[in-house]
Protein backbone atom coordinates (compact mmCIF):
# COMPACT_ATOMS: atom_id res chain seq x y z
CA UNK A 1 0.00 0.00 0.00
CA UNK A 2 1.43 3.69 -0.74
CA UNK A 3 0.98 5.06 2.51
CA UNK A 4 2.75 8.26 1.67
CA UNK A 5 -0.71 9.61 -0.18
CA UNK A 6 -2.27 9.45 3.65
CA UNK A 7 0.63 11.39 4.70
CA UNK A 8 0.37 15.42 4.62
CA UNK A 9 3.31 17.72 4.95
CA UNK A 10 2.99 21.08 7.33
CA UNK A 11 5.38 23.45 6.16
CA UNK A 12 6.95 25.58 9.42
CA UNK A 13 5.16 23.49 12.45
CA UNK A 14 5.66 23.28 14.83
CA UNK A 15 8.59 26.15 14.38
CA UNK A 16 9.79 27.50 11.13
CA UNK A 17 12.07 25.40 9.22
CA UNK A 18 9.93 22.14 10.53
CA UNK A 19 8.62 20.26 7.86
CA UNK A 20 6.16 18.30 9.79
CA UNK A 21 4.68 15.06 8.63
CA UNK A 22 1.09 14.26 9.21
CA UNK A 23 -0.63 11.06 9.97
CA UNK A 24 -4.14 12.37 10.39
CA UNK A 25 -5.27 11.29 7.32
CA UNK A 26 -3.74 8.14 7.13
CA UNK A 27 -5.73 7.18 10.91
CA UNK A 28 -8.76 8.93 9.09
CA UNK A 29 -8.58 6.22 6.27
CA UNK A 30 -9.35 2.67 8.16
CA UNK A 31 -7.39 0.83 5.11
CA UNK A 32 -4.04 2.68 6.04
CA UNK A 33 -4.52 2.29 9.81
CA UNK A 34 -5.60 -1.28 9.79
CA UNK A 35 -2.24 -1.88 7.26
CA UNK A 36 -0.21 -0.25 9.56
CA UNK A 37 -1.14 -2.53 12.35
CA UNK A 38 -1.16 -5.66 10.69
CA UNK A 39 2.20 -4.96 9.19
CA UNK A 40 3.38 -4.52 12.48
CA UNK A 41 1.62 -6.97 14.26
CA UNK A 42 3.05 -9.74 11.31
CA UNK A 43 6.94 -8.64 12.35
CA UNK A 44 6.70 -8.21 16.22
CA UNK A 45 5.16 -12.00 16.26
CA UNK A 46 8.52 -13.20 15.11
CA UNK A 47 9.95 -11.53 18.26
CA UNK A 48 7.63 -13.12 20.73
CA UNK A 49 7.42 -9.55 22.92
CA UNK A 50 5.79 -9.71 26.47
CA UNK A 51 4.61 -6.38 26.23
CA UNK A 52 4.74 -3.37 23.64
CA UNK A 53 6.09 0.35 24.88
CA UNK A 54 3.86 3.30 22.87
CA UNK A 55 5.63 7.02 22.96
CA UNK A 56 3.77 9.52 23.90
CA UNK A 57 1.78 10.78 21.94
CA UNK A 58 0.97 9.20 18.58
CA UNK A 59 2.88 6.23 19.50
CA UNK A 60 0.12 5.64 21.75
CA UNK A 61 -2.17 5.07 18.60
CA UNK A 62 -0.42 2.69 17.25
CA UNK A 63 1.13 0.85 20.12
CA UNK A 64 -2.36 0.27 21.97
CA UNK A 65 -3.19 -1.02 18.70
CA UNK A 66 -0.96 -3.33 18.41
CA UNK A 67 -0.87 -4.50 21.94
CA UNK A 68 -4.87 -5.23 21.16
CA UNK A 69 -4.05 -7.31 18.46
CA UNK A 70 -1.04 -9.13 19.92
CA UNK A 71 -3.15 -9.83 23.17
CA UNK A 72 -0.29 -8.01 25.18
CA UNK A 73 -0.02 -5.15 27.64
CA UNK A 74 0.58 -2.05 26.40
CA UNK A 75 3.07 0.56 28.38
CA UNK A 76 3.13 4.53 27.93
CA UNK A 77 6.56 6.07 28.05
CA UNK A 78 5.39 9.91 28.72
CA UNK A 79 6.54 13.33 28.81
CA UNK A 80 7.68 14.95 31.92
CA UNK A 81 4.90 15.26 34.51
CA UNK A 82 1.88 13.00 33.16
CA UNK A 83 2.45 10.02 35.06
CA UNK A 84 0.94 9.83 38.68
CA UNK A 85 2.74 7.41 40.23
CA UNK A 86 6.64 6.37 40.82
CA UNK A 87 9.05 7.27 37.56
CA UNK A 88 12.21 6.73 35.57
CA UNK A 89 13.52 9.47 33.64
CA UNK A 90 15.85 10.77 30.92
CA UNK A 91 16.83 13.88 29.38
CA UNK A 92 16.89 13.67 25.51
CA UNK A 93 17.64 15.70 22.43
CA UNK A 94 15.25 16.28 19.48
CA UNK A 95 15.04 17.70 16.05
CA UNK A 96 13.44 21.06 17.13
CA UNK A 97 14.41 21.04 20.99
CA UNK A 98 14.73 18.56 23.95
CA UNK A 99 12.57 17.47 27.08
CA UNK A 100 12.31 14.56 29.31
CA UNK A 101 10.51 11.00 29.05
CA UNK A 102 9.61 9.45 31.67
CA UNK A 103 7.73 5.66 32.73
CA UNK A 104 6.74 3.92 35.46
CA UNK A 105 9.14 2.39 37.38
CA UNK A 106 7.37 -0.70 37.77
CA UNK A 107 6.05 -1.70 34.55
CA UNK A 108 9.10 -3.37 32.75
CA UNK A 109 10.42 -6.56 34.82
CA UNK A 110 14.08 -7.88 33.76
CA UNK A 111 14.63 -9.91 30.98
CA UNK A 112 11.34 -8.85 28.98
CA UNK A 113 10.84 -9.05 25.61
CA UNK A 114 9.66 -5.40 24.64
CA UNK A 115 8.39 -3.86 21.03
CA UNK A 116 9.03 -0.29 21.17
CA UNK A 117 6.50 1.79 18.68
CA UNK A 118 6.08 5.43 17.58
CA UNK A 119 4.90 7.06 14.77
CA UNK A 120 7.88 8.89 13.51
CA UNK A 121 11.22 8.60 13.94
CA UNK A 122 13.51 12.05 12.73
CA UNK A 123 17.03 12.24 14.63
CA UNK A 124 16.24 9.08 16.75
CA UNK A 125 16.37 11.07 20.22
CA UNK A 126 13.05 9.79 21.14
CA UNK A 127 13.68 6.55 20.56
CA UNK A 128 17.10 6.18 21.84
CA UNK A 129 15.82 8.05 25.32
CA UNK A 130 12.76 5.38 25.28
CA UNK A 131 15.47 2.48 24.51
CA UNK A 132 17.67 4.02 27.61
CA UNK A 133 14.33 3.92 29.82
CA UNK A 134 13.49 0.07 28.64
CA UNK A 135 16.54 -0.65 29.32
CA UNK A 136 17.35 0.63 32.65
CA UNK A 137 14.06 -1.50 33.67
CA UNK A 138 15.82 -4.56 32.87
CA UNK A 139 13.86 -4.80 29.43
CA UNK A 140 15.42 -6.55 26.13
CA UNK A 141 14.59 -4.35 22.89
CA UNK A 142 13.52 -6.89 20.37
CA UNK A 143 11.18 -4.59 18.16
CA UNK A 144 11.05 -1.32 17.04
CA UNK A 145 8.01 -0.40 14.98
CA UNK A 146 7.86 3.12 13.25
CA UNK A 147 5.57 4.46 10.32
CA UNK A 148 7.94 6.77 9.39
CA UNK A 149 11.55 6.97 9.11
CA UNK A 150 12.97 10.49 8.05
CA UNK A 151 16.84 8.85 6.75
CA UNK A 152 18.37 12.26 6.45
CA UNK A 153 17.84 13.37 9.73
CA UNK A 154 18.30 9.94 11.76
CA UNK A 155 21.41 8.60 13.24
CA UNK A 156 23.45 5.85 11.97
CA UNK A 157 22.68 3.83 14.56
CA UNK A 158 19.13 3.90 14.71
CA UNK A 159 19.28 3.24 10.75
CA UNK A 160 21.43 0.18 10.88
CA UNK A 161 19.80 -1.29 14.29
CA UNK A 162 18.29 -4.74 13.05
CA UNK A 163 15.32 -4.22 14.88
CA UNK A 164 13.98 -1.65 13.17
CA UNK A 165 10.97 -1.92 11.22
CA UNK A 166 9.37 0.84 9.40
CA UNK A 167 6.74 1.19 6.74
CA UNK A 168 7.57 4.81 4.75
CA UNK A 169 10.84 6.53 4.70
CA UNK A 170 11.64 10.59 3.71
Amino acid sequence: MNLKQYIRDIPDFPKPGILFRDITPLLYHQESFRYCVDAFAKRSKTMSPDVIVGVESRGFIFGSALAYEMKLPFVPIRKEGKLPYSVREVKYDLEYGSGILQIHSDVIKPFQRVVLVDDLIATGGTIQASRELIEELGGIIVGINTVIVLKDLCIPEILDDEVLFFLVDF
